[in-house]
């Protein structure tokens, strides 16, 4: 016990003994696993903290608002590090890359990618065209995002390319608007993707292994570079 209202979200800490919950009351709160105590309280949002990331590096947690700000936490004290403010809405997923030291971020009006432990904005990935609930993504570099329309998307890491998309059909008996997706996550080998739905099903992705080059084509061209003045 300890939020003041409803609590949007969780994430154990991978080496730690300490849980992280985000909740209504704008506010990020550290628990120990094993006395049931609050540790922290990680205050500076206005806005329900929605989304939650931990790693086992600085910044340790991640937090995403609806206030439309990233915040990183310092674990130790307690107390913020940075604050991301490029977002111009909601901010309703995160994702940490398990080896690398980068994350991204969603929001309704794009997909931002983020190197740590500063903050520094690395790219945009656009064309989802929805509000963002959940993203996941594996060792492959591959990115998944779920929207509240349904829509599916998978997305090359490295150079932002979204090159699969699919719309989930509701399950027979379901409102067409029951196909968005709230929540996902990777298996510990990367190849089975998780994803929890608004039609009460949950839905259990694997990769193609009949897929070719020939079959699914990736027509990916590489941006080209601006010029710099």
């Amino acid at each position: 016990h300890g939020h003041l209202s409803g609590v949007y979200c969780a994430a154990l800490h991978p080496t730690l003994d300490v849980l992280i919950t985000g909740g209504r009351d704008s506010t990020a709160r550290v628990w120990d696993i094993r006395s049931k105590n609050q540790v922290h309280v990680l205050a500076g949002h206005t806005n329900t903290v929605v989304a939650l990331g931990t790693q086992r590096a600085d910044p340790q947690v991640v937090t995403g608002s609806m206030d439309n700000t990233i915040r990183y936490w310092d674990l130790a004290k307690g107390e913020r590090t940075v604050s991301l403010t490029n977002h111009k809405k909601s901010v309703r997923a995160v994702t940490i890359h398990p080896f690398e030291y980068t994350m991204a971020s969603a929001s309704a009006d794009n997909i931002k990618k983020w190197k740590f432990p500063r903050g520094e904005f690395l790219m945009n990935m656009q064309g989802q065209n929805a509000i963002i609930n959940a993203m996941a993504v594996n060792q492959e570099n591959v990115l998944a995002t779920g929207g509240d329309n349904g829509s599916l998307h998978f997305w090359d890491w490295k150079t932002g390319y979204n090159y699969q998309t699919t719309q989930i059909a509701p399950q027979p008996g379901s409102l067409e608007s029951e196909a968005g997706v709230f929540a996902m996550s990777y298996d510990v080998t990367g190849t089975r993707l998780i994803t929890c739905e608004a039609d009460k099903t949950i839905k259990m992705w694997k990769q193609d292994a009949s897929a070719t080059p020939e079959t699914h084509p990736i027509d990916y061209k590489p941006p080209k570079e601006r010029k710099r003045y």
